[in-house]
């Protein structure tokens, strides 16, 4: 099989984000299973430590990435015989149809207007067309499967679910925890954009008598989202701080020493912060939308997104109900046993060596 197997690895010219965590992971545990697997990047990786750990070859000319997987990759890869090509990142060369392709979730169709436009019709020009004509489809969530056969035609059977986890320093953490900078406080960790629905937790949050409590918001703004106004929100009140983007190994801290962590989005394919803070025994608080109850079920508090007196209950809970709280950290170390990346390598391994016959067939 493995012969016959290029991954895309342009990922790796990128910054880390949930999706190019769910890359990393998979491709750590494909190595392990298939080691001959062949991985191959542009001349612009970010992460070198990353690309020598996977084997990355560099290869090709063009330096801009998009140019790179769609123009110079396809030519590349016939050179070698048109071996399967798996994209994990959710876009793959137009012009090449021997692919597997995960679509992670459709935000970026059923809601463009979060997105800048050109990220838009970028997204919503590629994707469809790649997802239709790709052998197989990966997604991460039985909400995003349903979406992608329903939406894009894909029908039903090629279309998998392989779900994320999270990172190993998550669930073997540090005993030793850094000094807490800022007491009580409810965490919430997420890009900025508007799908996260940070807007609806700050001024829930703000409108609750949460006094003695900061809110505390890690990430960064990304350069494709359109809302940018969320800090003149909160010019004026000490308890909400944006630190930035962190490492892991500073997020740890701070979900182990949290009273709860809160992600109320509007629309998320999986949903991993949740997971995250599980591990970390930090009580969650999420949405009731899309995949978040498949993926959090009986270990989270769930609001109504929508409904800034259910987030302002939910986060009382949070704060508050100590019984509540301690059940929800309980099961949150039941949940996430759940998943992990080893089982999801292993599903994607299977089902490339369920398709690389027919690949070899088509060449």
């Amino acid at each position: 099989m493995s012969a016959s197997v290029v991954v895309n690895a342009r990922f790796l010219t990128q910054p880390i984000t949930g999706t190019q965590r769910f890359a990393i992971e998979l491709c750590r545990g494909l190595k392990q299973l298939r080691p001959e697997v062949v991985l191959l990047a542009p001349d612009r990786i970010v992460h070198p430590d990353l690309a020598d750990e996977l084997g990355v070859e560099v290869t090709g000319r063009l330096k801009k990435g998009i140019l790179w997987e769609q123009l110079e990759l396809p030519l590349l890869l016939r050179q070698r015989g048109n071996p399967l090509l798996v994209n994990l990142c959710n876009l793959a060369p137009l012009a090449y149809g021997n692919n597997l392709v995960s679509v992670l979730d459709l935000s970026f169709h059923l809601h463009p207007e979060w997105f800048s436009p050109t990220f838009s019709r970028l997204y919503n020009f590629v994707i469809p067309r790649v997802a239709r004509r790709a052998r197989h489809v990966v997604t991460i969530s039985e909400n995003s499967r349903q979406d992608i056969v329903r939406h894009f035609g894909v029908p039903a059977a090629r279309v998998d679910i392989v779900y994320p986890s999270v990172s190993g320093i998550f669930l073997n953490p540090p005993t030793h925890l850094p000094p807490n900078r800022y007491g009580r406080y409810v965490l919430a960790v997420s890009s900025i954009d508007p799908r996260k629905n940070f807007r609806g937790l700050i001024e829930s949050f703000k409108s609750g008598d949460f006094a003695d409590t900061k809110l505390v918001i890690v990430g960064s703004e990304h350069k494709v989202f359109a809302d940018t106004t969320l800090k003149e929100l909160v010019a004026n009140d000490p308890r909400i701080v944006f630190t930035g983007y962190l490492s892991d190994e500073e997020l740890v801290g701070l979900y182990r020493q949290a009273r709860g962590f809160a992600y109320p989005s509007f629309f998320e394919g999986f949903g991993i912060p949740p997971l995250e803070a599980m591990a970390c025994g930090c009580p969650t608080l999420v949405a009731n939308t899309t995949s978040l109850p498949e993926v959090c079920g009986d270990a989270s508090v769930y609001v109504d997104p929508h409904d800034q007196d259910s987030i302002r209950r939910g986060l009382a809970i949070l704060l508050l109900d100590e019984p509540r709280r301690a059940d929800l950290i309980r099961k949150g170390y039941e949940r996430l046993a759940r998943f992990n990346w080893q089982d999801s390598a292993r599903k994607l391994a299977d089902l490339l060596d369920a398709l690389v016959p027919a690949a070899r067939a088509s060449v």
